[in-house]
């Protein structure tokens, strides 16, 4: 498993903002948009290019088209306040969907929505903004991976090393993105210090 920190100030500063209990739901939105961009780019590092010669203007010039399909799948709710940012720098991105809803008791998920388009070959961003006790995310790669993708990232906006040691145990080919790598989790399994519940303050519920 490969385990990468985005190392920049404009997605620290992004993250900071989220953060902030006093952030709106409609800055809130925007900010969770703008910092899924900067995981986007750097979860896209991994897909692999062939060569495409176009013609300029002036010349014709050797360049580069992704070679791979690209397929986004965020985690219902909050997954779908990261989707935008891949759908606006890959207009092709096919999009699924895994609905899970996690027991605030035993704080395991159970599914209870599934669309998923074709993913043999593909490389798939799984969209979870917050990766607590890694359950859900767990959940939703043994599905992916079923599959046969050709290679699965996770993007996420806050991690906890809890969720990261049960992916890195349950799901070791997988790739995580994210912004932060926090303390740990709370006796309800909250991300500390995280920035509280990332659906409820995307759609102010």
């Amino acid at each position: 498993m490969g385990v990468t920190v985005v190392d920049h100030p404009l997605a620290a500063t992004m993250l900071t903002a989220l953060r902030d209990a006093a952030t709106p739901p409609p800055l809130f939105r925007l900010l969770a948009k703008r910092l899924a961009l900067t995981l986007v780019v750097e979860a896209s590092r991994t897909v692999p290019v062939a060569p495409r010669r176009v013609s300029t203007p002036l010349a014709s010039t050797d360049g580069a088209s992704f070679a791979a399909p690209l397929v986004a799948v965020p985690i219902l709710r909050a997954g779908l306040g990261m989707v935008e940012a891949v759908t606006e720098l890959f207009p092709e991105v096919a999009v699924g969907y895994i609905g899970l809803e996690r027991d605030h008791a035993t704080f395991q998920p159970s599914a209870y929505y599934t669309k998923l388009p074709p993913l043999q070959g593909s490389y798939v961003l799984l969209l979870d903004p917050m990766l607590a006790t890694g359950g859900s995310a767990a959940a939703a790669c043994t599905s992916l991976y079923k599959e046969r993708p050709e290679r699965v990232t996770l993007l996420s906006v806050v991690a906890a090393p809890e969720g990261i040691e049960r992916l890195t145990s349950e799901h070791p080919q997988l790739d995580i993105v994210t912004a932060a790598v926090d303390e740990g989790l709370n006796q309800q399994a909250y991300i500390l210090p995280g920035l509280g519940d990332f659906g409820d303050r995307l759609y102010g519920t």
